[in-house]
C-alpha cells in the first residue's frame, strides 16, 4: 500500500515545484549542456574584454580578497581564488575519475586500457613535436604542454550532440583516453611546471594526508570532516611551491571506491528500520527521542549504499560543470582581439598552438591506435570502427580548460599567453567544429 499522496493531491505550487526541480536535474546531468555552459561562459569573457568595458574585466579579477584571523591575514586577487583553489575541486573530481576508472572502469584492466592508454600517448606526443617544430625558442618551447591535453566536458558534451547513434564503446574510448590524458597532465605539471620545492610544505601535506587516511580508517563516512585534512593538504602544496590544485588530484585518488564497512547491509539496514518505524507508535507520537536512532541509522545507510567514489563525484558535478568550470572559464578567456600585437614568434605560439590540436591530436590517436592494433598488442572494441577512432582523435583536439590551465603555467610574459590561450581557443573550437561535421557524417553510416 502506498501511503503518499496522489500528485494531484498536493497544493498546486508544490507540484509545479517538484516537476521543476526534477526537469531542472535532469538537465544538469545533459554533457552537451554542461559543454554549453562553458561555451556561453568564454564567450562571455571574450566579450567583456574586448567590449568599452574591457578595463573593468580585469580590475574585476585583480580585486584583492583575503582570509585570516587576527594579524594573520592572506590577502590574493580574485584570479588567484579561482585558478588556484576553486580549480582545486576540478581537480578533485578528476581525481575521483581516475580513481573510479582504475577500480572499475575501462582502466580496471590491462587489455582494456592498453588501447586508450596507447591513443593517448600518441595524441600527446604529436601535438608536443609540432608545437615545438614551430616553436624551438626556449621562452616559447615552455608551452609544449599546452595541446597535448583533452577537455573532458566539451568532448563529451559534443559527442552528446551527435545523439544515440554513437555506439557505446566509442564514447567510452573517448572518456577512457580523456581520463589518461587527465592523468598525463597533471604528471606534466607536477614534473615540468614546478620548482623551488620547499621541504615544509610537504610536512604540512603530509599532516593533511595521514588525517585523511585516519579518518578514513575510523569510518568516518560523512564528507565534512575531511574539509580540514584537505585544506591542509592545499596549504602544503602552496608552500612547497607544488600547484595547489594538484592537492584536489591526491585527494581524489585516496577517496575509497568501496563503500564503509557495515554490520549489516545498507538495503537490510533500511528495511529493518522501515518495518520498525511502520510497527511502532513514535511516529505518530512524534517522538524525538524513540525516532532519533532508527532515523540515524536510515541517513547512514543511505549514504553508503554508494561507495564514496562514486557519492561524491555526483554530488560535486552539478557545482563543477556549472559554476567552477564556467567561472574558469569567464575568469581566463578574455583574450584581447586587439591593441598591442604579439611579441616576437608570438604568432608561432598561437599557430603552434592551433595546429597541435587540430592535427596533432588526430593524427597521434589515430595513427597511434594504428600501430597498436597493426602489431597485435591490443585491437577495437566491438562496435568502434577506424570513422570512430577519427572521431575520438578530432574531438580530443578540444583541449580548452586543461590547455588554458597550464598555458598560464607555462608563459609568465603577457604577450606569449595571450597568444596561448588564443590558440587553445581557435583550435578547440576548430576541433569541435571537425568534430561535429564528421561525427554527423558517421553516424549516418551507423
Amino acid at each position: 500500500m502506498n501511503d503518499s499522496p496522489p500528485l494531484d493531491d498536493l497544493p498546486k505550487a508544490q507540484r509545479l515545484a517538484e516537476q521543476a526541480l526534477s526537469t531542472l536535474q535532469r538537465f544538469l546531468h545533459v554533457e552537451a549542456v554542461s559543454g554549453g555552459a562553458l561555451l556561453v561562459a568564454a564567450a562571455a569573457a571574450l566579450i567583456w574584454a574586448n567590449s568599452p568595458f574591457a578595463h573593468s574585466y580585469h580590475a574585476f579579477w585583480n580585486l584583492p580578497l583575503m582570509i585570516g584571523v587576527g594579524d594573520h591575514i592572506f590577502s590574493r586577487s580574485l584570479h588567484f581564488w579561482v585558478n588556484d583553489a576553486l580549480m582545486t575541486v576540478f581537480f578533485l573530481v578528476v581525481g575521483m575519475e581516475i580513481r573510479r576508472e582504475v577500480h572499475e572502469g575501462a582502466l580496471s584492466r590491462l587489455d582494456q586500457a592498453i588501447l586508450p592508454l596507447v591513443a593517448a600517448a600518441g595524441g600527446v606526443l604529436v601535438p608536443a613535436l609540432i608545437y615545438l617544430s614551430l616553436n624551438g625558442d626556449p621562452a616559447r618551447g615552455q608551452g609544449w604542454a599546452v595541446p597535448t591535453a583533452t577537455d573532458i566536458a566539451f568532448a563529451v558534451g559534443v559527442l552528446a550532440l551527435l545523439g544515440r547513434k554513437v555506439p557505446v564503446n566509442v564514447r567510452v574510448f573517448l572518456l577512457a583516453l580523456a581520463i589518461i590524458d587527465d592523468i598525463i597532465a597533471v604528471l606534466i605539471i607536477a614534473v615540468f611546471y614546478t620548482s623551488g620545492l620547499q621541504p615544509g610544505g610537504f610536512a604540512i601535506a603530509a599532516v593533511g594526508v595521514l588525517a585523511t587516511l585516519g579518518f578514513q580508517r575510523i569510518g568516518i563516512g560523512s564528507a565534512l570532516p575531511y574539509l580540514l585534512p584537505g585544506f591542509l593538504v592545499w596549504v602544503g602544496f602552496l608552500v612547497a611551491g607544488i600547484h595547489p590544485t594538484l592537492a584536489g588530484v591526491v585527494l581524489g585518488l585516496m577517496t575509497p571506491a568501496i563503500a564503509l564497512p557495515m554490520r549489516e547491509p545498507p538495503l537490510e539496514v533500511v528495511s529493518r528500520v522501515l518495518k520498525q518505524l511502520r510497527s511502532s507508535d513514535a511516529l505518530e507520537a512524534r517522538d524525538t527521542h524513540r525516532l532519533e536512532q532508527p532515523l540515524r541509522d536510515l541517513r547512514v545507510a543511505h549514504r553508503e549504499i554508494l561507495p564514496p567514489v562514486s557519492r561524491v563525484q555526483m554530488a560535486m558535478h552539478p557545482w563543477v560543470a556549472y559554476g567552477v568550470m564556467p567561472l574558469f572559464a569567464l575568469a581566463n578567456a578574455g583574450v584581447e582581439l586587439t591593441g598591442a600585437g604579439p611579441p616576437a614568434g608570438g604568432h608561432l605560439v598561437m599557430v603552434g598552438t592551433a595546429l597541435a590540436l587540430v592535427a596533432g591530436k588526430p593524427i597521434g590517436v589515430v595513427g597511434a591506435t594504428w600501430v597498436a592494433v597493426r602489431l597485435g598488442w591490443c585491437r577495437l572494441a566491438p562496435g568502434v570502427s577506424w570513422g570512430g577512432v577519427w572521431l575520438v582523435g578530432l574531438l580530443a583536439g578540444i583541449g580548452f580548460t586543461m590547455s588554458i590551465f597550464i598555458s598560464m603555467l607555462a608563459f609568465s610574459e603577457e604577450g606569449l599567453l595571450r597568444a596561448a590561450k588564443l590558440g587553445v581557443l581557435c583550435g578547440s573550437l576548430i576541433a569541435a567544429t571537425l568534430g561535429l561535421g564528421w561525427g554527423a557524417v558517421y553516424v549516418r553510416r551507423q
